[in-house]
């Protein structure tokens, strides 16, 4: 799958303790946090969860999924990640954020 990290999110939050967390609660395989960044050739440790959209123009979706401080700071380069990784939405309203 082929991802693009989108610029400018940091200020962004939800009621989880990070991005991270809130990747690991709503994910939608419930997976865990790999012991890998799930991009292609990378080996390092995910520590982030980082807000990505496919690079895909049918879905502006924005997600989350877990990366590595290298990858996280890519910006405006496509990523191929395995196909096997979850995303989850970022919107709270869907998800830590509902009432």
């Amino acid at each position: 799958m082929k991802i693009r990290n989108i610029n400018g999110t940091s200020d962004n939050a939800c009621r989880c303790a990070s991005w991270l967390e809130h990747w690991e609660k709503y994910n939608t395989g419930k997976q865990a946090v790999p012991v890998f960044c799930p991009v292609s050739d990378c080996e390092n440790n995910p520590i982030v969860g980082a807000h990505v959209q496919k690079d895909d123009d049918s879905d502006q979706s924005w997600y989350i999924v877990p990366l590595c401080m290298t990858c996280n700071s890519k910006t405006g380069q496509v990523l191929e990640v395995s196909d096997a990784i979850a995303l989850a939405p970022a919107n709270v309203s869907q998800t830590c954020g509902k009432s």
